[in-house]
């Protein structure tokens, strides 16, 4: 299974972005094989508006199962539920790797909504 982790940095050490449209980046990783890839979401992250739709594009575009994120606003939560992906809150402290391993021990809660308006 593959999952979408926003962060602002280059590695699995790096810290877990608060913001999902806005992330600098966002790491995609394997579970399967403990491989990742990191995306580019600089593009959005000074875009006057639509930067949650873009960034919610472009992570369906990777064939991911889930997000996790620190908060998801509303336009990009109804593309992702409508692309079939779920969505996890984490905590801004967090990083990218305890992010996964929470994750997978079952401790991230899914969001049922957005978390956030629309220009957080």
């Amino acid at each position: 299974m593959k999952i979408a982790i926003t962060t602002t940095g280059n590695d699995l050490n790096s810290p877990l972005c608060e913001r999902f449209g806005r992330t600098p980046r966002f790491i995609v990783y394997d579970t399967d094989s403990g491989s990742f890839e990191v995306f580019d979401n600089s593009v959005n992250l000074n875009a006057p508006q639509g930067a949650g739709l873009q960034t919610a594009q472009n992570i369906a575009r990777q064939g991911v199962s889930c997000v996790i994120t620190g908060h998801c606003g509303p336009k990009a939560f109804t593309v992702l539920q409508k692309a079939g992906i779920k969505v996890f809150l984490g905590q801004g402290s967090m990083t990218v790797k305890e992010a996964i391993t929470a994750f997978n021990e079952g401790k991230l809660q899914e969001a049922q909504s957005p978390d956030v308006e629309g220009h957080w």
